[in-house]
Protein backbone atom coordinates (compact mmCIF):
# COMPACT_ATOMS: atom_id res chain seq x y z
CA UNK A 1 0.00 0.00 0.00
CA UNK A 2 1.35 3.34 -0.91
CA UNK A 3 2.26 5.50 2.27
CA UNK A 4 0.02 8.66 2.63
CA UNK A 5 1.74 11.76 1.60
CA UNK A 6 2.68 13.07 5.01
CA UNK A 7 1.89 16.98 5.83
CA UNK A 8 3.76 18.79 8.97
CA UNK A 9 2.89 22.19 9.64
CA UNK A 10 5.59 24.22 11.43
CA UNK A 11 5.22 27.61 13.58
CA UNK A 12 7.10 29.34 16.40
CA UNK A 13 5.32 27.59 19.43
CA UNK A 14 2.50 24.80 17.57
CA UNK A 15 0.13 27.05 20.05
CA UNK A 16 -1.86 29.06 17.28
CA UNK A 17 -1.77 28.59 13.25
CA UNK A 18 -0.36 25.49 13.11
CA UNK A 19 -3.40 23.76 15.67
CA UNK A 20 -5.85 25.61 13.53
CA UNK A 21 -4.19 24.48 10.02
CA UNK A 22 -3.75 20.86 11.54
CA UNK A 23 -7.24 20.76 12.36
CA UNK A 24 -8.68 21.79 9.08
CA UNK A 25 -6.51 19.43 7.22
CA UNK A 26 -7.56 16.69 9.18
CA UNK A 27 -10.85 17.47 8.63
CA UNK A 28 -10.71 17.65 5.06
CA UNK A 29 -8.46 14.43 4.24
CA UNK A 30 -10.97 12.74 5.98
CA UNK A 31 -14.14 14.21 4.44
CA UNK A 32 -13.27 14.97 0.96
CA UNK A 33 -9.51 13.43 0.33
CA UNK A 34 -10.32 9.97 1.64
CA UNK A 35 -7.27 9.84 3.94
CA UNK A 36 -4.83 10.05 1.51
CA UNK A 37 -2.59 12.61 3.63
CA UNK A 38 -0.92 11.72 7.08
CA UNK A 39 -1.42 15.26 8.97
CA UNK A 40 0.81 16.55 11.70
CA UNK A 41 1.98 20.04 13.71
CA UNK A 42 5.03 21.32 15.60
CA UNK A 43 7.03 24.66 16.71
CA UNK A 44 10.34 25.57 16.82
CA UNK A 45 9.58 25.57 20.74
CA UNK A 46 6.27 24.64 22.44
CA UNK A 47 4.03 27.06 24.19
CA UNK A 48 0.67 25.15 24.83
CA UNK A 49 -2.13 25.15 22.84
CA UNK A 50 -3.91 28.66 22.39
CA UNK A 51 -7.63 27.98 24.16
CA UNK A 52 -9.01 31.14 21.72
CA UNK A 53 -7.75 29.44 18.73
CA UNK A 54 -9.51 26.01 20.61
CA UNK A 55 -12.91 28.33 20.59
CA UNK A 56 -12.69 29.65 17.40
CA UNK A 57 -11.91 25.88 15.92
CA UNK A 58 -15.43 24.55 17.75
CA UNK A 59 -17.23 27.06 16.60
CA UNK A 60 -17.38 25.06 13.40
CA UNK A 61 -17.54 21.77 15.07
CA UNK A 62 -13.83 20.97 14.76
CA UNK A 63 -12.19 19.81 18.10
CA UNK A 64 -8.59 20.68 18.25
CA UNK A 65 -8.21 20.02 22.18
CA UNK A 66 -6.66 16.76 21.76
CA UNK A 67 -4.17 17.74 19.55
CA UNK A 68 -0.34 17.98 21.40
CA UNK A 69 1.20 21.24 21.54
CA UNK A 70 4.82 19.30 20.10
CA UNK A 71 8.07 20.19 19.26
CA UNK A 72 9.36 19.19 16.08
CA UNK A 73 11.85 16.74 16.08
CA UNK A 74 14.04 14.89 13.39
CA UNK A 75 11.79 12.15 12.85
CA UNK A 76 9.08 14.36 11.92
CA UNK A 77 11.15 16.19 9.53
CA UNK A 78 12.44 12.92 8.00
CA UNK A 79 8.87 11.66 7.21
CA UNK A 80 7.53 14.62 6.07
CA UNK A 81 6.74 14.87 2.15
CA UNK A 82 6.05 18.72 2.43
CA UNK A 83 6.43 21.19 5.38
CA UNK A 84 4.53 24.48 5.41
CA UNK A 85 5.68 27.35 7.61
CA UNK A 86 2.97 29.44 8.63
CA UNK A 87 4.62 32.27 10.10
CA UNK A 88 7.76 34.35 9.23
CA UNK A 89 9.91 33.32 12.82
CA UNK A 90 9.25 29.34 11.52
CA UNK A 91 10.70 30.16 7.89
CA UNK A 92 13.63 32.10 9.04
CA UNK A 93 14.82 29.21 12.02
CA UNK A 94 12.79 26.06 10.07
CA UNK A 95 16.03 23.29 10.31
CA UNK A 96 17.45 22.31 7.11
CA UNK A 97 14.70 19.45 5.31
CA UNK A 98 16.13 16.26 4.17
CA UNK A 99 16.79 16.28 0.32
CA UNK A 100 13.32 15.46 -1.55
CA UNK A 101 11.22 17.48 1.39
CA UNK A 102 8.94 19.79 -0.11
CA UNK A 103 8.74 23.00 1.79
CA UNK A 104 5.90 26.25 1.38
CA UNK A 105 5.80 29.19 3.39
CA UNK A 106 2.26 30.94 4.20
CA UNK A 107 3.17 34.39 5.99
CA UNK A 108 0.38 34.31 8.46
CA UNK A 109 -0.57 37.49 11.13
CA UNK A 110 -0.40 36.08 14.45
CA UNK A 111 -3.61 36.30 16.12
CA UNK A 112 -2.35 36.05 19.33
CA UNK A 113 -0.32 39.58 19.28
CA UNK A 114 -4.39 41.12 18.73
CA UNK A 115 -5.17 43.83 21.40
CA UNK A 116 -8.21 45.47 21.90
CA UNK A 117 -11.65 43.92 23.48
CA UNK A 118 -12.34 40.68 23.53
CA UNK A 119 -14.96 40.49 20.51
CA UNK A 120 -12.19 42.33 19.14
CA UNK A 121 -9.35 39.68 19.41
CA UNK A 122 -11.77 36.86 18.87
CA UNK A 123 -12.59 38.52 15.30
CA UNK A 124 -9.08 38.53 14.58
CA UNK A 125 -8.95 34.53 15.51
CA UNK A 126 -11.83 34.01 12.82
CA UNK A 127 -10.61 35.96 10.44
CA UNK A 128 -7.07 33.66 10.77
CA UNK A 129 -9.22 30.95 10.89
CA UNK A 130 -10.97 31.37 7.89
CA UNK A 131 -7.99 32.31 6.07
CA UNK A 132 -6.09 29.28 6.83
CA UNK A 133 -9.00 27.67 5.99
CA UNK A 134 -8.93 28.29 2.24
CA UNK A 135 -5.30 27.81 2.36
CA UNK A 136 -5.37 24.12 3.44
CA UNK A 137 -8.14 23.72 0.99
CA UNK A 138 -5.94 24.56 -2.19
CA UNK A 139 -3.05 22.89 -0.32
CA UNK A 140 -4.50 19.52 -0.17
CA UNK A 141 -5.95 20.11 -3.82
CA UNK A 142 -3.26 21.02 -4.69
CA UNK A 143 -0.87 17.92 -3.86
CA UNK A 144 -3.56 15.71 -4.57
CA UNK A 145 -3.14 16.99 -8.18
CA UNK A 146 0.42 16.29 -8.16
CA UNK A 147 0.10 13.03 -6.35
CA UNK A 148 -1.72 11.10 -8.41
CA UNK A 149 -0.73 12.90 -12.32
CA UNK A 150 -0.44 9.34 -13.31
CA UNK A 151 -3.71 8.02 -12.16
CA UNK A 152 -6.83 8.67 -14.51
CA UNK A 153 -9.26 7.76 -11.77
CA UNK A 154 -8.58 10.98 -9.94
CA UNK A 155 -11.37 13.39 -10.13
CA UNK A 156 -9.15 16.40 -10.12
CA UNK A 157 -6.77 14.86 -11.89
CA UNK A 158 -8.99 14.55 -14.55
CA UNK A 159 -10.66 17.62 -14.04
CA UNK A 160 -7.36 19.65 -14.71
CA UNK A 161 -7.50 17.59 -18.23
CA UNK A 162 -11.30 18.30 -19.12
CA UNK A 163 -12.73 21.10 -16.81
CA UNK A 164 -16.34 19.66 -16.95
CA UNK A 165 -15.14 16.95 -15.41
CA UNK A 166 -15.15 18.47 -12.08
CA UNK A 167 -18.75 19.49 -11.95
CA UNK A 168 -21.64 17.68 -10.14
CA UNK A 169 -23.29 15.50 -12.83
CA UNK A 170 -26.69 17.50 -13.10
CA UNK A 171 -24.17 21.14 -13.31
CA UNK A 172 -22.28 19.29 -16.46
CA UNK A 173 -25.37 18.26 -18.47
CA UNK A 174 -27.09 20.92 -17.79
CA UNK A 175 -27.61 21.72 -21.15
CA UNK A 176 -28.59 18.07 -21.94
CA UNK A 177 -31.73 18.85 -19.02
CA UNK A 178 -32.87 21.47 -20.61
CA UNK A 179 -33.23 19.96 -24.20
CA UNK A 180 -34.93 17.15 -22.45
CA UNK A 181 -37.24 19.84 -20.53
CA UNK A 182 -37.72 21.20 -23.61
CA UNK A 183 -39.49 18.13 -25.18
CA UNK A 184 -41.14 17.11 -22.08
CA UNK A 185 -42.75 20.50 -21.50
CA UNK A 186 -44.21 21.00 -25.51
CA UNK A 187 -45.28 17.33 -25.23
CA UNK A 188 -46.95 18.00 -22.03
CA UNK A 189 -48.53 20.97 -23.14
CA UNK A 190 -49.98 19.27 -25.94
CA UNK A 191 -51.49 16.06 -24.32
CA UNK A 192 -52.82 18.17 -20.76
CA UNK A 193 -53.58 21.65 -21.58
CA UNK A 194 -55.72 22.71 -19.07
CA UNK A 195 -53.51 21.72 -16.13
CA UNK A 196 -50.73 24.35 -17.65
CA UNK A 197 -54.04 26.86 -17.58
CA UNK A 198 -55.10 25.86 -14.05
CA UNK A 199 -51.42 26.41 -13.16
CA UNK A 200 -51.48 29.83 -14.52
CA UNK A 201 -54.10 30.95 -12.74
CA UNK A 202 -52.97 30.76 -9.33
CA UNK A 203 -51.77 33.91 -9.14
CA UNK A 204 -51.55 37.26 -6.66
CA UNK A 205 -50.60 40.74 -7.49
CA UNK A 206 -49.15 38.88 -10.96
CA UNK A 207 -46.90 36.41 -8.63
CA UNK A 208 -47.35 33.11 -9.76
CA UNK A 209 -47.68 31.03 -6.93
CA UNK A 210 -46.77 27.76 -8.20
CA UNK A 211 -43.96 29.36 -9.60
CA UNK A 212 -42.97 31.45 -6.02
CA UNK A 213 -42.75 28.05 -4.60
CA UNK A 214 -40.55 26.60 -7.31
CA UNK A 215 -38.11 29.49 -7.56
CA UNK A 216 -37.22 30.03 -3.46
CA UNK A 217 -36.36 26.27 -3.82
CA UNK A 218 -33.60 27.07 -6.83
CA UNK A 219 -32.87 30.49 -4.67
CA UNK A 220 -32.78 30.11 -1.09
CA UNK A 221 -30.29 26.98 -1.31
CA UNK A 222 -27.92 29.08 -3.62
CA UNK A 223 -27.73 32.11 -1.00
CA UNK A 224 -27.40 29.82 2.14
CA UNK A 225 -23.71 28.93 0.64
CA UNK A 226 -22.91 33.01 0.86
CA UNK A 227 -21.40 34.19 4.01
CA UNK A 228 -22.46 38.15 3.64
CA UNK A 229 -19.11 38.30 6.75
CA UNK A 230 -17.18 37.89 3.56
CA UNK A 231 -17.83 41.63 2.96
CA UNK A 232 -15.40 42.44 5.15
CA UNK A 233 -12.61 41.21 2.39
CA UNK A 234 -13.86 43.55 -0.71
CA UNK A 235 -10.95 45.90 -0.13
CA UNK A 236 -8.30 43.26 -0.27
CA UNK A 237 -8.09 42.70 -4.39
CA UNK A 238 -9.71 45.92 -5.00
CA UNK A 239 -9.14 46.16 -8.83
CA UNK A 240 -10.52 42.93 -9.35
CA UNK A 241 -13.37 43.84 -7.59
CA UNK A 242 -13.55 47.37 -9.20
CA UNK A 243 -13.20 45.38 -12.67
CA UNK A 244 -16.20 43.40 -11.62
CA UNK A 245 -18.79 45.50 -10.72
CA UNK A 246 -17.70 47.71 -14.04
CA UNK A 247 -18.47 44.81 -15.80
CA UNK A 248 -21.58 43.50 -14.34
CA UNK A 249 -23.38 46.74 -13.69
CA UNK A 250 -22.34 49.19 -16.25
CA UNK A 251 -21.69 47.11 -19.50
CA UNK A 252 -23.10 43.95 -19.53
CA UNK A 253 -26.90 44.96 -18.79
CA UNK A 254 -26.18 48.12 -21.87
CA UNK A 255 -24.57 45.63 -24.05
CA UNK A 256 -27.06 43.15 -23.97
CA UNK A 257 -29.69 45.95 -24.42
CA UNK A 258 -27.53 46.65 -27.25
CA UNK A 259 -27.15 43.34 -28.82
CA UNK A 260 -31.06 42.57 -28.21
CA UNK A 261 -31.89 45.66 -30.33
CA UNK A 262 -29.25 45.04 -33.10
CA UNK A 263 -29.87 41.00 -33.61
CA UNK A 264 -33.49 40.79 -32.27
CA UNK A 265 -35.05 44.11 -33.08
CA UNK A 266 -33.12 44.40 -36.62
CA UNK A 267 -31.31 41.80 -38.02
CA UNK A 268 -33.30 38.72 -36.82
CA UNK A 269 -36.71 40.79 -36.65
CA UNK A 270 -38.30 38.70 -39.99
CA UNK A 271 -37.84 35.30 -38.77
CA UNK A 272 -39.11 36.15 -35.67
CA UNK A 273 -43.13 36.42 -34.28
CA UNK A 274 -43.66 40.32 -34.83
CA UNK A 275 -45.98 40.43 -31.48
CA UNK A 276 -43.10 39.23 -29.14
CA UNK A 277 -39.88 41.06 -30.22
CA UNK A 278 -40.35 43.64 -27.70
CA UNK A 279 -40.79 41.10 -25.24
CA UNK A 280 -37.52 38.91 -26.28
CA UNK A 281 -35.43 41.88 -25.73
CA UNK A 282 -37.37 42.49 -22.64
CA UNK A 283 -35.97 39.02 -21.72
CA UNK A 284 -32.48 39.35 -22.61
CA UNK A 285 -32.31 42.43 -20.37
CA UNK A 286 -33.75 40.55 -17.31
CA UNK A 287 -31.37 37.72 -18.22
CA UNK A 288 -28.19 40.23 -18.32
CA UNK A 289 -29.08 42.54 -15.43
CA UNK A 290 -28.31 40.08 -12.11
CA UNK A 291 -25.05 38.95 -12.22
CA UNK A 292 -24.62 34.69 -11.29
CA UNK A 293 -25.06 33.99 -7.22
CA UNK A 294 -24.50 29.82 -7.16
CA UNK A 295 -22.83 28.68 -10.62
CA UNK A 296 -19.83 31.10 -10.39
CA UNK A 297 -18.29 29.10 -7.63
CA UNK A 298 -17.73 26.01 -9.81
CA UNK A 299 -16.76 28.67 -12.45
CA UNK A 300 -14.15 30.28 -10.42
CA UNK A 301 -12.82 26.88 -9.20
CA UNK A 302 -12.29 24.97 -12.49
CA UNK A 303 -10.49 28.92 -13.27
CA UNK A 304 -8.02 28.16 -9.98
CA UNK A 305 -9.69 31.30 -9.02
CA UNK A 306 -8.67 32.53 -5.19
CA UNK A 307 -11.73 31.68 -3.21
CA UNK A 308 -11.71 34.95 -1.16
CA UNK A 309 -12.30 37.17 -4.06
CA UNK A 310 -14.92 34.86 -5.58
CA UNK A 311 -17.31 34.60 -1.96
CA UNK A 312 -16.57 38.76 -1.40
CA UNK A 313 -17.48 39.28 -5.04
CA UNK A 314 -21.04 37.27 -5.14
CA UNK A 315 -21.44 38.53 -1.45
CA UNK A 316 -21.10 42.24 -2.57
CA UNK A 317 -23.31 41.25 -6.05
CA UNK A 318 -25.61 40.13 -3.87
CA UNK A 319 -26.27 43.54 -2.15
CA UNK A 320 -26.25 45.71 -4.54
CA UNK A 321 -28.58 43.50 -6.78
CA UNK A 322 -30.96 44.60 -3.51
CA UNK A 323 -30.70 48.06 -4.98
CA UNK A 324 -29.84 48.19 -8.84
CA UNK A 325 -31.89 45.36 -10.13
CA UNK A 326 -35.01 47.18 -10.42
CA UNK A 327 -33.90 50.62 -11.47
CA UNK A 328 -31.26 49.19 -14.75
CA UNK A 329 -34.69 47.04 -15.55
CA UNK A 330 -36.99 49.38 -15.96
CA UNK A 331 -33.95 52.04 -17.13
CA UNK A 332 -33.17 49.98 -20.19
CA UNK A 333 -37.02 48.67 -20.93
CA UNK A 334 -37.77 52.21 -20.82
CA UNK A 335 -35.63 53.14 -23.50
CA UNK A 336 -36.66 50.37 -25.37
CA UNK A 337 -40.44 51.38 -24.94
CA UNK A 338 -41.27 48.62 -23.23
CA UNK A 339 -44.07 48.79 -20.58
CA UNK A 340 -42.63 48.76 -17.00
CA UNK A 341 -44.55 47.85 -14.06
CA UNK A 342 -43.27 49.15 -11.29
CA UNK A 343 -45.01 47.70 -8.49
CA UNK A 344 -44.67 44.21 -10.04
CA UNK A 345 -40.87 45.02 -10.84
CA UNK A 346 -40.47 45.70 -6.84
CA UNK A 347 -42.30 43.09 -5.80
CA UNK A 348 -40.35 40.74 -7.86
CA UNK A 349 -37.19 42.36 -5.95
CA UNK A 350 -39.08 41.69 -2.56
CA UNK A 351 -39.91 38.19 -3.71
CA UNK A 352 -36.75 36.76 -5.19
CA UNK A 353 -33.83 38.99 -3.90
CA UNK A 354 -34.40 40.71 -0.61
CA UNK A 355 -36.87 37.70 1.53
CA UNK A 356 -34.61 34.79 0.08
CA UNK A 357 -31.68 36.16 1.31
CA UNK A 358 -32.71 37.67 4.75
CA UNK A 359 -34.26 33.63 5.31
CA UNK A 360 -30.29 32.26 3.87
CA UNK A 361 -28.79 34.75 5.95
CA UNK A 362 -30.72 33.61 9.49
CA UNK A 363 -30.77 29.98 8.36
CA UNK A 364 -27.69 30.00 8.35
CA UNK A 365 -26.50 31.91 10.83
CA UNK A 366 -28.55 29.63 13.11
CA UNK A 367 -27.54 26.68 11.52
CA UNK A 368 -23.82 27.59 12.32
CA UNK A 369 -24.62 28.71 16.13
CA UNK A 370 -25.49 25.04 16.75
CA UNK A 371 -23.56 21.98 17.86
CA UNK A 372 -21.37 20.65 14.83
CA UNK A 373 -22.40 23.93 12.75
CA UNK A 374 -20.45 23.34 9.82
CA UNK A 375 -21.64 19.87 9.96
CA UNK A 376 -25.34 20.41 9.63
CA UNK A 377 -24.56 23.36 6.81
CA UNK A 378 -23.48 21.00 4.98
CA UNK A 379 -26.49 18.13 5.91
CA UNK A 380 -28.49 21.00 4.82
CA UNK A 381 -27.04 22.03 1.78
CA UNK A 382 -26.72 18.33 0.74
CA UNK A 383 -30.53 17.88 1.40
CA UNK A 384 -31.79 20.50 -0.26
CA UNK A 385 -29.69 20.07 -3.87
CA UNK A 386 -32.10 17.71 -5.18
CA UNK A 387 -35.18 19.29 -4.15
CA UNK A 388 -33.36 22.57 -5.71
CA UNK A 389 -32.62 20.55 -9.22
CA UNK A 390 -35.89 19.37 -9.32
CA UNK A 391 -37.65 22.62 -8.96
CA UNK A 392 -35.64 24.25 -11.51
CA UNK A 393 -36.64 21.44 -13.63
CA UNK A 394 -40.22 21.61 -13.12
CA UNK A 395 -40.37 25.32 -13.75
CA UNK A 396 -38.44 24.84 -17.34
CA UNK A 397 -41.01 21.99 -18.02
CA UNK A 398 -43.60 24.88 -17.34
CA UNK A 399 -42.67 27.24 -19.43
CA UNK A 400 -42.14 24.98 -22.36
CA UNK A 401 -45.40 23.72 -21.41
CA UNK A 402 -46.53 27.04 -22.22
CA UNK A 403 -44.26 27.78 -25.15
CA UNK A 404 -44.87 24.56 -27.39
CA UNK A 405 -46.87 25.46 -29.79
CA UNK A 406 -44.97 28.79 -30.72
CA UNK A 407 -41.34 26.95 -30.51
CA UNK A 408 -42.91 24.66 -32.91
CA UNK A 409 -44.19 27.09 -35.11
CA UNK A 410 -40.64 28.65 -35.24
CA UNK A 411 -38.11 26.37 -34.31
CA UNK A 412 -35.17 28.88 -35.28
CA UNK A 413 -36.43 31.17 -32.42
CA UNK A 414 -34.04 29.32 -29.48
CA UNK A 415 -31.23 29.28 -31.76
CA UNK A 416 -31.78 33.11 -32.62
CA UNK A 417 -31.86 33.95 -28.90
CA UNK A 418 -28.50 32.02 -28.59
CA UNK A 419 -26.63 34.13 -30.78
CA UNK A 420 -26.93 37.40 -28.71
CA UNK A 421 -26.27 35.70 -25.42
CA UNK A 422 -23.57 33.93 -26.77
CA UNK A 423 -22.19 36.97 -27.58
CA UNK A 424 -22.42 39.11 -24.67
CA UNK A 425 -20.64 36.10 -22.63
CA UNK A 426 -18.00 36.66 -24.76
CA UNK A 427 -17.70 39.92 -25.07
CA UNK A 428 -17.89 40.45 -21.30
CA UNK A 429 -15.63 37.53 -20.30
CA UNK A 430 -12.70 38.90 -22.56
CA UNK A 431 -13.38 42.77 -21.31
CA UNK A 432 -12.76 41.85 -18.06
CA UNK A 433 -10.04 39.39 -18.19
CA UNK A 434 -8.06 41.87 -20.02
CA UNK A 435 -9.31 45.31 -17.96
CA UNK A 436 -7.62 42.76 -15.02
CA UNK A 437 -4.65 42.48 -16.79
CA UNK A 438 -4.29 46.18 -17.42
CA UNK A 439 -4.90 47.39 -13.53
CA UNK A 440 -2.61 44.25 -13.24
CA UNK A 441 -4.72 41.90 -11.02
CA UNK A 442 -3.18 38.88 -10.61
CA UNK A 443 -4.44 35.98 -12.80
CA UNK A 444 -6.40 34.17 -9.81
CA UNK A 445 -8.31 37.55 -9.56
CA UNK A 446 -8.64 37.78 -13.36
CA UNK A 447 -10.30 34.56 -13.99
CA UNK A 448 -13.23 34.60 -11.59
CA UNK A 449 -13.86 38.25 -12.47
CA UNK A 450 -14.77 37.94 -16.11
CA UNK A 451 -16.58 34.66 -15.33
CA UNK A 452 -18.43 36.52 -12.93
CA UNK A 453 -18.61 39.18 -15.15
CA UNK A 454 -20.12 37.18 -17.69
CA UNK A 455 -22.46 35.03 -16.06
CA UNK A 456 -26.42 35.62 -15.09
CA UNK A 457 -28.44 34.83 -12.19
CA UNK A 458 -30.73 32.97 -14.91
CA UNK A 459 -33.35 32.02 -11.86
CA UNK A 460 -33.79 35.72 -10.83
CA UNK A 461 -34.31 36.27 -14.66
CA UNK A 462 -36.86 33.78 -15.29
CA UNK A 463 -39.03 34.78 -12.14
CA UNK A 464 -38.64 38.48 -12.88
CA UNK A 465 -39.54 37.61 -16.79
CA UNK A 466 -42.88 35.43 -15.63
CA UNK A 467 -43.72 38.23 -13.46
CA UNK A 468 -43.84 41.11 -15.58
CA UNK A 469 -45.03 39.10 -18.52
CA UNK A 470 -46.26 36.11 -17.96
CA UNK A 471 -45.91 32.11 -19.00
CA UNK A 472 -46.56 32.71 -22.56
CA UNK A 473 -44.24 35.40 -23.11
CA UNK A 474 -41.13 35.48 -25.27
CA UNK A 475 -39.31 37.01 -22.33
CA UNK A 476 -39.55 33.82 -20.25
CA UNK A 477 -38.22 32.31 -23.47
CA UNK A 478 -35.54 34.48 -23.50
CA UNK A 479 -34.37 33.80 -20.09
CA UNK A 480 -34.55 30.01 -20.50
CA UNK A 481 -32.27 29.81 -23.78
CA UNK A 482 -29.72 31.55 -21.50
CA UNK A 483 -30.09 28.55 -19.29
CA UNK A 484 -29.96 26.52 -22.34
CA UNK A 485 -26.25 27.35 -23.32
CA UNK A 486 -25.05 28.48 -19.97
CA UNK A 487 -22.75 25.85 -19.23
CA UNK A 488 -21.03 25.30 -23.11
CA UNK A 489 -20.28 28.77 -23.32
CA UNK A 490 -19.60 29.14 -19.99
CA UNK A 491 -16.68 26.13 -20.16
CA UNK A 492 -15.45 27.35 -23.28
CA UNK A 493 -14.52 30.95 -21.53
CA UNK A 494 -13.10 28.68 -18.25
CA UNK A 495 -10.65 26.75 -20.95
CA UNK A 496 -9.51 30.32 -22.76
CA UNK A 497 -8.90 31.42 -19.27
CA UNK A 498 -6.78 28.73 -18.41
CA UNK A 499 -5.03 28.63 -21.48
CA UNK A 500 -3.83 31.50 -21.61
CA UNK A 501 -2.35 32.38 -18.42
CA UNK A 502 0.80 31.78 -19.30
CA UNK A 503 1.09 35.21 -21.20
CA UNK A 504 -1.29 37.02 -18.75
CA UNK A 505 1.46 36.61 -16.03
CA UNK A 506 4.26 37.79 -18.57
CA UNK A 507 2.21 41.03 -18.08
CA UNK A 508 4.43 44.12 -16.49
CA UNK A 509 4.07 44.10 -12.68
CA UNK A 510 1.35 41.18 -12.48
CA UNK A 511 1.84 38.70 -9.52
CA UNK A 512 2.29 35.34 -9.83
CA UNK A 513 0.01 32.61 -8.26
CA UNK A 514 2.79 32.12 -5.83
CA UNK A 515 3.18 35.56 -4.82
CA UNK A 516 -0.59 36.04 -4.23
CA UNK A 517 -3.11 33.31 -3.99
CA UNK A 518 -0.86 31.28 -3.00
CA UNK A 519 -0.87 28.86 -6.13
CA UNK A 520 1.73 26.47 -8.18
Amino acid sequence: MKKPFNILFLCTGNSCRSQIAEGWAKWYNESLFKNQYEIQSAGIETHGKNPRAITIMADVSIDVSKQESTKVTTAMLQNADLVVTVCGHADGHCPILPAGTNKEHWPLDDPAKASGSEEEIMNVFRASRDDIKFRVEDLLTRYSTSNSANNSNNPITTAKKNPAASMGFFERYLTLWVALCIIAGIGLGHLIPQFFHRIADFEIAKINLPVAVLLWLMIVPMLLKIDLKALKNVTQHWRGISVTLFINWAVKPFSMALLGWFFIGYLFYDWLPEDQIDSYIAGLIILAAAPCTAMVFVWSNLSRGEPHFTLSQVALNDVIMIFAFAPIVALLLGISSIYVPWETLLLSVLLYIVVPLIIATLWRKFLLSRDNGQKKLDKTLKTLHPWSLTALLATLIMLFGFQGEQIINQPLVIVLLAIPILIQVLFNSGLAYLMNRAVKSPHCIAGPSALIGASNFFELAVATAIALFGFKSGAALATVVGVLVEVPIMLFAVRVINSSAAWYEKGKGIQSYDECCPRK
